[in-house]
């Protein structure tokens, strides 16, 4: 496997994870009051920017066809938080995101630059800070699932050709 399909297996393979996070999640927790940030929004985030990194820039991204600005940020000082989507909504989200994975990376010219202002370095080193990106949110999100993330298991690689969506 040549180093593109190493880094569409790992995204594959960390929106799996994220993917069996989201699915495990049970409903109180979903928008517990309390959390600082729900989580349901940890979540829309790390999808967000893996979305966004897999485009060649700021000037070229377009939005999901669900996109919910309100989705993106945190909500404090007073300002009321936006009304959950349902699990169903995340979960087309990320099967959106892997179908970008397979169409983007094959293209990656890796010794480009990243294509965001804020992100000094190469598109080959952009997969792999959105991968460890996506990762930790994913291990964000397992330590509050508590007892209800020990029958996840972990993904390893995604199969090279395995379906997705």
């Amino acid at each position: 496997m040549d180093a593109r399909g190493v880094i569409s297996s790992q995204y594959l393979a960390a929106l799996e994870m994220l993917k069996r996070a989201v699915v495990a999640c049970p409903e109180a927790l979903w928008d517990r009051v309390g959390d600082s940030i729900p989580f349901w929004q940890v979540a829309y985030h790390a999808l967000f920017f893996t979305h966004l990194y897999l485009q060649e820039s700021t000037e070229t991204f377009t939005y999901w066809p669900e996109h919910h600005e309100e989705y993106r940020f945190e909500h404090a000082g007073g300002t009321a938080p936006p009304e959950p989507p349902a699990k169903s909504v995340l979960l087309n989200y990320l099967a959106f995101c892997q179908r970008q994975v397979h169409e983007y990376v094959p293209t990656l010219v890796f010794e480009a630059a990243s294509g965001f202002d804020w992100l000094p370095f190469t598109k080959f080193e952009l997969q792999l800070y959105s991968i460890r990106h996506i990762q930790q949110h994913v291990g964000e999100l397992m330590e509050r699932l508590g007892p209800h993330a020990s029958a996840i298991d972990w993904v390893g690689t995604y199969p090279d050709g395995a379906a997705v969506g």
